[in-house]
């Protein structure tokens, strides 16, 4: 009788951080991987997207780094597309074999997602769209996530209107659609040879990208808006464009900088959403329907994932660069 593979570990290589500081601390190292638990699946990964987050999690100047208790050998990667291997007990919506990507969260013990195999609770894994391959797949849980609870926090009605810094980027993309599907008005910013690529992301106004953005918005919309998407990370510089008790809600957490004219601060913390399939779901519907376009800026393999992180941190890219295993 042959042996469950649910119940053995694998090896496999594994991108982990040996302390804080540059490129220098990146190193690729063999692993143990557990056999998933009750409610958890077990995935051989073959893309990994790389994301902001994952550099900040080795900058020695990030706040969280200072204060919150990191694993010896730390793997980062918070999205992951590939096959799953194995499934835990009580696990059913998903079948061994089955293409799927999933959202990790990089500080807890069994690490994030630049790694060969991965386990993960079967809550923060769904099928991949179809149509779509598993590193444009790759790209698409932390971003849509993070777009989702945006929305969330902003809890804007139809006709409402949301702005967006850093239009063109990967989250502008996502939360753009996903706005317009609820009926939002949308205004983002964009480079003169961009402006095509934001209005086809669906966004209704699309104002020249510049160092007053604040400005630009308050120019096609005098009164202001009901609520900010901070993408690009402007900070307290984009409360202009928000109306009397509107909504700001920052991307990077927030620190003590006090709001005006009632403006509300909701960051977003997109960890408290990892377990919600339903959002995971509407992702991938987008997605398949048209409305979402993932895109791959780059594939690397996991000894160059210092490369990769410098190509994202050299910016200008459309869509994310992958790790691929």
């Amino acid at each position: 009788m042959s042996e469950d593979p649910a119940q053995r570990a694998l090896e496999g290589k594994a991108v982990t951080y040996t302390g804080l500081g540059g490129t220098e601390v990146i190193k690729v190292v063999e692993r143990q991987v557990r056999p998933p638990a009750a409610n958890e699946v077990r995935i051989e990964v073959k893309a990994a997207a790389v994301n902001p987050t994952d550099l900040l999690l080795r900058d020695p100047n990030f706040r969280l780094n200072q204060t919150v208790e990191r694993p010896g050998l730390l793997v980062p990667g918070m999205d992951l597309a590939g096959v799953v291997e194995s499934v835990g007990p009580g696990v059913s919506r998903l079948r061994r074999g089955e293409q799927v990507m999933a959202v990790v969260l990089p500080r807890r013990p069994d690490g994030g997602a630049y790694a060969r195999h991965v386990v993960v609770p079967a809550a923060s894994v769904v099928r991949i769209p179809d149509g779509t391959s598993l590193a444009r797949a790759s790209t698409l849980p932390m971003n849509g996530l993070t777009a989702l609870l945006s929305l969330e926090l902003a809890a804007l009605e139809r006709g409402q209107t949301l702005a967006v810094s850093g239009g063109a980027g990967l989250l502008a993309h996502y939360a753009i659609a996903a706005a317009k599907r609820q009926g939002i008005r949308v205004v983002a910013d964009a480079k003169a040879k961009e402006r095509s690529l934001v209005e086809s992301y669906g966004a209704d106004v699309v104002v020249e990208r510049g160092p007053d953005f604040a400005g630009a918005i308050r120019k096609e919309l005098p009164d202001g808006v009901d609520a900010a998407l901070d993408a690009a990370v402007l900070g307290e510089k984009i409360f202009g464009a928000i109306r009397d008790g509107g909504v700001y809600i920052p991307v990077r957490g927030w620190g003590d900088t006090p709001s005006e004219r009632g403006i509300q601060i909701k960051p977003v913390f997109v960890h408290t959403v990892v377990e919600r399939t339903e959002w995971l779901e509407q992702i991938r519907d987008l997605v398949t329907a048209g409305h979402i376009k993932p895109l791959v800026a780059g594939e690397y393999a996991p000894e160059q994932a210092g490369d990769a992180q410098n190509a994202l941190a050299a910016g200008g890219l459309r869509g994310r660069v992958v790790i691929i295993f």
